[in-house]
């Protein structure tokens, strides 16, 4: 089966209307993906989710970057996925390298799953993110650190889920640091991911899950990036609040 190419984009903590407006303008001026093989979903803030689908492309689907662990009540300040599912938005970040390692936050491996889990039982569709560390990296771990994440997730879902997940692969060392993976080195964590997904899920899941790079893309590295075989998009930071984040789309021509 052929993946179909996915493009997520993470404004993270920024923007304002201002900002949104000008940005989705030029946005809206890229060719349509209506019929296209490629997907776009972009994360923005939650306070900024209406305001942000109002400007939006209507090709382009919009996302939000967390939710709860569970269903809504006294938890002040948390945003339940029903909610997200009510407000019409299909997507959600769930794991980003940022929840887990900001001190401030420290989400765990189980935490994460759990969210995913319950997110995926309540209608919503899943970026979840895994991914190591500098010091990983260098320690020879990155592909234990990627298969502790992704056993947690697997460990608290049913076949069926997968084909409402994709897999953001997010070195962590390349996050918002100008250094990026060589095409290289994402195919062969890619290659290591879905390799483990085939042995611990099942090949059918492997074969159609689609595993995106995530780390410092840009419209200059993505074309090279996208070729790879088992890249199948990007999850992306920095650029997403650009132009150039339209090239970023158009990478899925290089497949």
């Amino acid at each position: 089966m052929t993946r179909k190419f996915f493009v997520g984009g993470n404004w993270k903590c920024n923007g304002t209307r201002e900002t949104i407006a000008k940005i989705c303008e030029e946005f809206n001026k890229g060719p349509s993906v209506g019929d296209a093989p490629v997907e776009v979903v972009l994360g923005c803030p939650f306070i900024y989710a209406d305001y942000t689908r109002e400007k939006l492309r209507k090709d382009w689907i919009l996302a939000v970057q967390n939710c709860w662990v569970g269903k809504g009540g006294a938890f002040t300040g948390e945003v339940s996925a029903e909610m997200i599912k009510d407000a019409g938005i299909p997507w959600v970040i769930l794991g980003h390298s940022e929840r887990r390692h900001l001190p401030e936050l420290k989400e765990s491996d189980e935490t994460v799953a759990v969210k995913v889990a319950y997110a995926l039982a309540n209608g919503l569709k899943v970026m979840a993110c895994i991914g190591e560390l500098l010091e990983e990296r260098e320690a020879g771990k990155t592909q234990e650190v990627n298969e502790r994440q992704l056993k947690a997730i697997a460990a608290k879902l049913k076949e069926d889920d997968w084909k409402n997940v994709v897999i953001a692969y997010e070195p962590v060392w390349a996050i918002g640091t100008g250094k990026v993976a060589t095409p290289e080195q994402a195919q062969e964590v890619h290659e290591q991911v879905r390799a483990w997904v085939a042995a611990n899920v099942s090949p059918a899941v492997a074969a159609d899950v689609r595993i995106l790079y995530g780390g410092s893309v840009t419209a200059k590295n993505c074309k090279e990036l996208g070729e790879k075989p088992d890249v199948d998009g990007f999850l992306v930071g920095g650029a997403s609040l650009k132009p150039e984040f339209l090239e970023i789309v158009d990478a899925y021509k290089s497949k």
